[in-house]
């Protein structure tokens, strides 16, 4: 291979995004400077948080400009270095982007040992999406035992780790999740106590009265990873001091789904009366608990306590069409891009 492939954003999207808003280039492959390496990216991570980097508005981090490759996080073997500390057939994770080649500095680079697990779990239940389980249930909502849990969409990346990492705290837990073979899934694979397919529910009252109906003891935490209509079912359940931990709201990336919000002044009124513990939180701010994280996870992950599943594309060319269907909750487990050969 002698070029590069590469998806970069071609304009802001107006509302949902849509291919339109993507393109892939290609161009020579680069050639690592003093102090560099080359990588092979092998996996790609595709994430929600990827849809507010589309756009020019002030966030926890800077929009990806127009015509530049779009960010990600990746798992690549090294080709060749100039780097002191990366030798070439070195497999690392670091932000090399949706690409199929890349140069790095070693900056935020992480270096893997393929012998302890597959090479794609740094991207998934042992990496960022792994982290953010553990931190938002332990360090942002600490659970306890013995306390009733809502993990809304229950099978992905994050939320089908919080709620296995709950079910072994001794939590009941109960998911929200997209379809009834989801909800199947969450239940008799991942170990929830219950989980309500929020598609079969037509508006957010009937969903929060059969939430009702399977937890009358109400809800303690709350691990919110989609706001919309679940939000809204789930809020007026919440016990008193009880614990949100905010991690995303897929359901309105795209400016849809407005109408499903409860209004302000109820939410605060809850949270007031309530006295809930409501903290919005990124994972970046958290890292310096990673090594926490693997020591508790990495074990569970190698004998099987925790389940992981993968929702796999193949081909950088097709990352575009894979991120668009995980935004309209089309994945199923953590989603990936198989870029190249995973040796």
């Amino acid at each position: 291979m002698t070029t590069a492939r590469s998806i970069r954003l071609a304009a802001r999207p107006k509302g949902l995004a849509t291919l339109k808003d993507l393109s892939l280039t290609e161009d020579p492959i680069p050639v690592p400077g003093p102090g560099q390496f080359l990588v092979r990216v092998i996996w790609l991570s595709l994430d929600p948080y990827m849809r507010g980097r589309m756009d020019d508005a002030k966030s926890y981090a800077k929009p990806v400009d127009i015509g530049d490759i779009m960010q990600g996080g990746c798992v690549g073997e090294v080709l060749a270095s100039h780097h002191p500390h990366y030798a070439r057939g070195e497999i690392v994770t670091g932000a090399f982007g949706w690409t199929t080649h890349a140069v790095s500095d070693g900056e935020g680079v992480r270096k893997l040992d393929p012998r302890l697990a597959p090479v794609s779990t740094a991207l998934g239940v042992l990496g960022m999406p792994g982290i953010t389980a553990w931190v938002g249930l332990n360090d942002i909502a600490a659970a306890k035992p013995g306390e009733t849990i809502v993990v809304s969409a229950a099978t992905g990346a994050v939320g089908g780790l919080v709620g296995q990492l709950a079910k072994a705290k001794g939590m009941t837990v109960m998911g929200l999740a997209g379809g009834a073979d989801k909800c199947a899934y969450a239940c008799e694979v991942l170990g929830y106590d219950h989980c309500l397919d929020h598609r079969a529910a037509p508006d957010a009252r009937t969903l929060g009265a059969r939430i009702a109906e399977v937890a009358p003891q109400g809800v303690d935490v709350y691990f919110e990873n989609v706001g919309g209509k679940s939000l809204s079912a789930v809020l007026p359940r919440m016990n008193v001091h009880g614990r949100v931990a905010l991690c995303g709201m897929i359901a309105w990336y795209g400016g849809q789904n407005l109408d499903e919000a409860l209004p302000l002044p109820l939410v605060w009124r809850t949270v007031l009366t309530r006295r809930l513990g409501v903290q919005g939180f990124i994972i970046f701010d958290h890292f310096h608990r990673f090594p926490d994280f693997l020591k508790e996870v990495g074990p569970m992950v190698a004998d099987g306590r925790i389940v992981v599943r993968e929702d796999v594309t193949d081909g950088i060319e097709n990352a575009p069409v894979a991120f668009l269907r995980m935004l309209e909750g089309g994945n199923f487990g953590k989603t990936l891009v198989r870029v190249g050969p995973d040796p």
